[in-house]
């Protein structure tokens, strides 16, 4: 039973996995690229590839009503990584959820989600090039997205991937520090402001993101800080400004965080206060922050369990047109999931949540027409990776 099982989820693989697989056992004993360039004294030390599956069965409410059932695949991907000699690995990681057409400002399609190399210059320095992961902090943000069931809203709207260029040093066993440039946005303006840019403002020529990260490790590495501050340039004068911090403890069977995000925009670049109004448009001036909380714990070696909440708001620090200065609106979302993993060889497991979010507009969102319903979500999933090679 446990073969045609495992047969079935593996059958879920693209082609393209299984032409990569053919082609390597064709090239069985051929010698790479990389070894012949370098005379065969570089040699490919490592190479890994995974395909990674989240699906789920979904009933959705909006109020108490039943608003519908679906199935659907929330996060499929292919991941291909590994080291060439000792100074350079590489990542590759392509979704398939998401938009394929390139964007304008970096070429790249937002289902690309990691290209880049790494270039490994000392024991403790290491420069990455190419897209990569934006270095905020929080654990949420950081793990894997692929163990994660629902994100906050606030992470939910970041642009995790952009192109550009980062430096890692590894202070001490303990302490590392993180330096990065980025693209700030992957497209035109119009993309990212979908309502259009307010009046009076002007394209931003060197549209970059800097971000400083530091993380550390204490009592053992049982508890774990992820610290990170970042700005960038959205039009010309206008900039956000992020701070993100996770406080993570994790010891035996127990997982606990704490994460703190909080961002000021200049152009209303997450959207939530632009979208509020009945006719849409671009908002100036806003504050987001999120605080999510999060306790998971191993009952058993094949049950995990946890509980799950974040409290947001969306504000604005200075009036402008027709959004006054104020509170707008405040979210909670709630969480509460059973795994169960059948498998101890196997990265797989099988999981029943419930989601709640509730909204509370206040007057400055109301005002305006803004509507707003609170959802349910009961959901029946499986999460896999597959090792494919």
């Amino acid at each position: 039973m446990r073969k045609h099982f495992l047969l079935f989820l593996l059958c879920l693989a693209t082609n393209a996995s299984l032409t990569a697989q053919e082609t390597l056992r064709e090239n069985n004993g051929e010698p790479t690229l990389v070894e012949r360039l370098s005379n065969g004294e570089i040699k490919i030390n490592s190479a890994e590839m995974n395909f990674q599956l989240f699906t789920s069965a979904n009933a959705e409410f909006v109020g108490n009503e039943l608003d519908g059932m679906n199935f659907k695949l929330n996060r499929v991907r292919l991941e291909i990584k590994g080291d060439v000699g000792k100074w350079l690995g590489y990542h590759y990681r392509q979704s398939f959820n998401k938009y394929s057409d390139p964007y304008s400002l970096d070429n790249l399609s937002s289902s690309l989600e990691l290209a880049y190399v790494n270039l490994k210059a000392r024991h403790n320095l290491n420069f990455t090039i190419g897209k990569q992961f934006v270095n905020f902090g929080g654990y949420e943000y950081y793990v894997n997205s692929i163990r994660v069931r629902e994100f906050s809203e606030f992470n939910n709207l970041l642009t995790a991937y952009q192109a550009g260029i980062s430096g890692n040093w590894q202070v001490n066993p303990d302490h590392e520090l993180c330096f990065q440039i980025v693209n700030n946005r992957n497209g035109n303006d119009e993309d990212i402001y979908p309502t259009g840019l307010p009046e009076g403002t002007a394209k931003a020529k060197i549209p970059f993101m800097y971000t400083v990260n530091w993380n550390s490790y204490y009592l053992d590495k049982t508890l774990q800080l992820r610290y990170a501050t970042a700005v960038g340039q959205q039009t010309r004068k206008r900039y956000s400004y992020y701070f993100t911090c996770g406080n993570t403890y994790e010891k035996g069977p127990l997982l606990t965080y704490l994460d703190v995000m909080y961002t000021r925009q200049g152009i209303d670049q997450h959207g939530v206060v632009s979208r509020l109004p009945g006719t849409p448009h671009t908002a100036m001036n806003t504050e987001y922050l999120s605080i999510i909380g999060d306790v998971d714990y191993r009952v058993h070696p094949q049950w995990n369990v946890y509980v799950k909440g974040a409290y947001e708001t969306a504000r604005v620090y200075k009036g402008n047109g027709d959004f006054r200065k104020g509170m707008y609106r405040r979210s909670w979302n709630a969480q509460s999931s059973v795994e169960f993993f059948p498998f101890k060889q196997l990265d797989l497991f099988v999981f029943v949540l419930y989601t709640y979010r509730g909204v509370i507009l206040e007057k400055a969102a109301t005002r305006m027409g803004a509507i707003e319903p609170d959802t349910h979500r009961i959901s029946l999933g499986l999460v896999y990776s597959i090792p494919v090679f």
